[in-house]
């Protein structure tokens, strides 16, 4: 219909619902029944993608934006017939909205991530690394921007575009670098800190450069919008930093101590968020900003800020962002740079150009810094990462007209390049595990007599310090061979992004206010006052995404060149209308196993089946203690009789050693018979005269009369049931027990033992012996 020379399109309005296809409709002529659909094509093409570039180490939001482009105009959308069936016209706005509310949300749930007060404990070589990151590629994109300006479009020629542009080339995003750095399991890791500190000091240098472009791009027309610009801006952030954050800290002063969060006070922060961006919009600002500032403000971690990441993650990230690569997708036409390439080429240049010198910048400020080529080649690629913000970026400027969809086209494709290339570069130069594997022998068989042996004991909550406590006095401290032991409480990173690792004794007052484990540390000067002679006590806390809880502890044990690492996995036995329940603590399972895997020390295994009992003054509550040693053959059950052996000097200790050997010396290897023997023989000499050790042997055929031994030990009462976790040495000892296990964390023996079925009321330590680097680690059967 044409009137007055403008175009109006007449449509029938239809219900969001169709009755269904039995009334003859077509429920994808109906806007919700289609929403629906849109969304699962595009998680279903996301994830058929993920999946071929799993291979090729791409991270999940290259498979989300290549997603998003196959949808799009650039292949399927190219059919006619596909786009206006899937793509009606009036489809693109709300796939726009539900789009640019994702990135509002996204940027929200970012923020409420990011510690800026981190930056205050940044080190100086992180502020030189992201000053001279961000200030040289920027200086190199404008002198390319000015040399190119001839060659560039009439909007990109102006001073405020090119400012906007250039600076967007030099700077790094935090909420771009942060989920990539979590996939790659590198935010515990050192060159992990470093990224994301440099990034969060150059997303403040970011945020004062968009801050310029913004109010450079108001005054164009008008001199006195840059004003009300700055005046506005100011108003917002007084109101939220001055108003809203205070409103936040009432919410958590209100809060009763252990509790959650009142729903009420959750849902009215989410929806200021959209609130926020309205005002944004109104005053002129940048409709992103606002919900970035208002995540910045909500106070980091527990109660609030853990509970609004719990809340909303889930739905932005299966829901809203699909909707963001969507839109992306939409407005991506690879197409559309036919026929443009003389309007590109200045743009693809200043773009390479910023690449190029972010990258060289980077590398040339680490290497000055004093780290390692490797290193620094590794931070460079990191800080080189292009992803969601870029994108917003982009969009917004096409708000602006500086740019069309061809020069939107190729700056999506040059980020994608960048990211799918840096990704596995990264991942192949830096192996956060790699330190902590050591040539030097660092475990408790070849210590020096009379020397101190340092400790890592881990500490998940109070129900492990009992257990703990009690084998460390257990484990006979004396004058000339005291513990130094590092106590490690170990508590999952919830609301916030920044992994925190506290060494309580530099910073003890903060490390109160941060870690809820005041009581642990309480309880550990006590202890140590009580032992003070024998055992040192130095307390820490890591805070930490469980994935990467294992880096904190290996590069303590790295450093503090610990012999063992002590971990606890709870097992309790309960009895209710007689059926047994066993509880497993999960999250420690796959902890255990991550250290297990890197340790550069010996490990312990601590299943404590002892309930949670009062632990100080005195912590041993018997006279007399009996532990029993399973020694099976091989480098763990000698790491484990030498513990043993340590542990049977204490006059508090009856010791039994139990020693399997295969029928006929079948299946022995020669090398580990010569080197148990002459372990077993020292041991006996030495404790010949000890009538608190007792020593046998048990010939067996197959694992069935291994396990019956064991049984049969089982009537007599041990505190203590010691074992080494591998058992592979010689495979009859364990014939026909290998379908058995289930925890590789326990080994064969150490799972049975530590089960229920077994019955036995104390408490078992698996026991694994340092593996040093290069050499070969048996697979656990």
């Amino acid at each position: 219909m044409l009137m007055k020379n403008h175009v109006y399109i007449c449509r029938s309005i239809k219900n969001d619902h169709s009755f269904g296809i039995y009334y003859g409709e077509n429920p994808l002529k109906f806007s919700f029944p289609l929403l629906l659909l849109e969304l699962s094509f595009l998680v279903v093409i996301t994830r058929i993608v993920r999946l071929v570039l799993k291979p090729l180490r791409q991270p999940k939001v290259i498979s989300q934006i290549i997603g998003g482009i196959i949808l799009g105009p650039s292949v399927l959308s190219r059919s006619k017939k596909f786009q206006a069936y899937m793509f009606p016209d009036n489809a693109r706005f709300v796939i726009e909205n539900l789009g640019i509310i994702g990135f509002l949300y996204f940027l929200f749930i970012t923020g409420v991530k990011m510690d800026i007060s981190s930056i205050k404990k940044a080190d100086k070589k992180h502020w030189w690394i992201a000053i001279i990151g961000v200030l040289v590629p920027l200086f190199c994109s404008v002198g390319t921007a000015f040399l190119q300006r001839e060659s560039l479009d009439e909007e990109l020629t102006k001073l405020s575009s090119i400012w906007g542009i250039t600076a967007s080339l030099s700077m790094t995003s935090f909420p771009v670098l942060y989920p990539i750095m979590k996939e790659l399991n590198l935010l515990s890791s050192e060159i992990g800190r470093i990224a994301l500190n440099t990034a969060l000091i150059g997303d403040v240098i970011g945020m004062n450069g968009v801050t310029v472009f913004e109010a450079s791009k108001q005054g164009e027309h008008r001199t006195i919008a840059a004003l009300w610009y700055i005046i506005s801006l100011i108003v917002v952030l007084a109101s939220i930093f001055g108003g809203v954050r205070q409103f936040m800290f009432w919410i958590i002063r209100t809060t009763p101590v252990g509790k959650p969060v009142d729903q009420i006070y959750v849902i009215t922060i989410l929806l200021g968020v959209m609130v926020s961006a309205f005002f944004a919009d109104f005053f002129g600002l940048a409709i992103a900003n606002a919900p970035l500032w208002l995540g910045l403000a909500v106070p980091e971690g527990p109660p609030l800020g853990a509970i609004l990441v719990e809340k909303s993650e889930t739905i932005l990230t299966d829901i809203l962002m699909p909707f963001s690569f969507m839109y992306l997708g939409m407005i991506t036409d690879f197409s559309s740079m036919a026929g443009q390439w003389s309007h590109l080429q200045p743009l693809l240049l200043m773009v390479l150009v910023g690449y190029v010198m972010k990258l060289v910048s980077t590398l040339v400020a680490a290497r000055l810094c004093d780290m390692t080529i490797r290193d620094s080649l590794t931070l460079s690629l990191i800080m080189s990462l292009r992803g969601e913000v870029e994108f917003l970026l982009f969009m917004h400027w096409m708000d602006f007209q500086m740019i069309g969809q061809p020069q939107f086209t190729i700056m999506v494709v040059s980020s994608i390049f960048i990211t799918a290339v840096a990704t596995p570069l990264i991942s192949i130069l830096h192996d956060p595990t790699r330190p902590y594997m050591v040539n030097k022998r660092r475990n408790i068989q070849h210590a020096p007599a009379n020397t101190e042996l340092h400790i890592v004991a881990c500490i998940y909550d109070e129900a492990n310090l009992y257990g703990l406590m009690k084998l460390l006095e257990l484990s006979n401290p004396t004058v000339d061979s005291p513990f130094c032991v590092h106590a490690l409480c170990l508590i999952e990173l919830v609301g916030r992004a920044n992994p925190v690792f506290i060494d309580h004794e530099k910073e003890e007052e903060e490390g109160a206010k941060q870690c809820k484990f005041s009581s642990v540390h309480t309880a550990l000067k006590i202890f140590q006052d009580a032992r003070g002679e024998y055992i040192k006590m130095h307390s820490y806390t890591a805070i930490a995404y469980k994935r990467s809880m294992y880096q904190d502890i290996c590069e303590l044990a790295l450093s503090k060149q610990a012999c063992l690492i002590i971990l606890p996995l709870h097992k309790t036995m309960s009895e209710s209308m007689n059926v047994t329940k066993e509880i497993i603590k999960q999250s420690s399972q796959s902890i255990s196993s991550n250290v297990l895997a890197h340790a550069p020390c010996s490990v312990g295994v601590l299943v404590d089946k002892i309930p949670f009992q009062s632990l100080v003054p005195g912590v041993l509550t018997s006279s007399m203690h009996h532990f029993v040693v399973l020694f099976l053959g091989g480098a763990d059950s000698r790491e484990a009789l030498s513990y043993a052996d340590r542990a049977a000097g204490s006059p508090d200790i009856s010791l039994t050693v139990i020693r399997f050997l295969a029928y006929e010396n079948e299946g022995d290897i020669l090398i580990e018979k010569k080197l148990d023997d002459q372990l077993v023989t020292w041991f006996w000499v030495k404790n010949e005269g000890n009538n608190r050790v007792v020593y046998r042997e048990a010939i067996v055929k197959n694992g069935e009369e291994t396990i019956s031994i064991i049984q049969a030990m089982n009537k007599e009462c041990y505190d203590l049931w010691i074992v080494g976790r591998n058992q592979t040495v010689n495979h009859i000892l364990l014939q026909g027990l290998t379908s058995w296990s289930q925890d590789n964390e326990l080994g064969v023996i150490g799972e049975y033992i530590s089960s229920n079925d077994f019955g036995s009321k104390g408490s078992v330590l698996v026991v694994q012996q340092q593996v040093l680097r290069g050499q070969r680690r048996v697979q656990v059967v």
